[in-house]
């Protein structure tokens, strides 16, 4: 399963704002505490479409570039609103990186490296600001069934949710994380470990997308395939995974039944 179907994380964003602050130093000069607060509560509803946590730093950066024309860079930020975001975020995030001259992997460790700074310094801050969806944590200590993590996260932030929020140990070779490959292929491995013969194998995850890329897959047909409603995802998403034969959208409380 996917980390975010376990915790919601305010941590996030705010992250995400701490980390544009110093791969942009400049960014938020004279930029006053109501401008953030919007942004904070706006990276709330763009969520969905974040694949890989480095994407957090591109979308407050562009969503104060639409807010502040003084300092825009982007092309796209002029009269840019949430929807449009929610709706071509794959196509909107090379044109920024391309103006803005980024580099995905110096994005992604830059990420991690404030996040390590702040789990350092103030690690119960970091997990106070998050928190585990009600019944999850009884769910995976009861489950009766092996429980794997493939989460877009690096390993030992999700690890940490786990133990700080969940009060759950999962073995460090079934969380597989930031680097260990796209989900797709660790579904496959995952398949082809001999203790997983004739099994039933379950795939909870709340990004749309993923699901759809895994039902392209003829080799996991096996697979059955579950969308999170209460994760990141869209009212409309969630219909369209409806209408999906091999998707079931999953409800909160149903999941944490399934799991015990």
């Amino acid at each position: 399963m996917e980390s975010s179907v376990i915790a919601a994380a305010k941590a996030l964003s705010l992250l995400s704002r701490l980390a544009a602050k110093v791969r942009w130093p400049g960014l938020f000069d004279g930029v006053d505490s109501a401008t953030e607060d919007w942004i904070i509560d706006q990276m709330h509803t763009v969520r969905p479409v974040v694949e890989t946590g480095y994407e957090n730093l591109l979308l407050v950066r562009l969503l104060l570039e639409s807010r502040t024309p003084s300092i825009r860079k982007s092309s796209v930020s002029e009269g840019l609103t949430v929807e449009v975001i929610l709706e071509k975020w794959s196509k909107l995030k090379p044109i920024i990186m391309e103006e803005w001259g980024e580099n995905r992997d110096a994005l992604i460790d830059l990420f991690g490296k404030v996040r390590d700074e702040w789990l350092e310094q103030d690690f119960a801050g970091w997990i106070g600001a998050n928190r585990i969806y009600p019944g999850v944590s009884d769910a995976l200590k009861f489950a009766s069934s092996r429980v794997y993590i493939v989460t877009t996260k690096q390993g030992r932030f999700a690890d940490a949710l786990l133990r700080e929020l969940a009060g759950v140990t999962i073995p460090p070779d079934r969380i597989y994380g930031l680097g260990t490959g796209p989900k797709v292929e660790v579904l496959k491995q995952l398949q082809k470990k001999s203790e997983h013969q004739g099994l039933t194998l379950h795939f909870v995850e709340d990004r749309l997308a993923t699901l759809k890329n895994v039902i392209k897959e003829p080799e996991l047909d096996q697979w059955n395939l579950y969308l999170g409603n209460w994760g990141y995802n869209t009212q409309q998403e969630r219909e369209e995974a409806a209408a999906i034969p091999r998707i079931h959208v999953l409800e909160l409380s149903d999941f944490s039944n399934k799991l015990k």
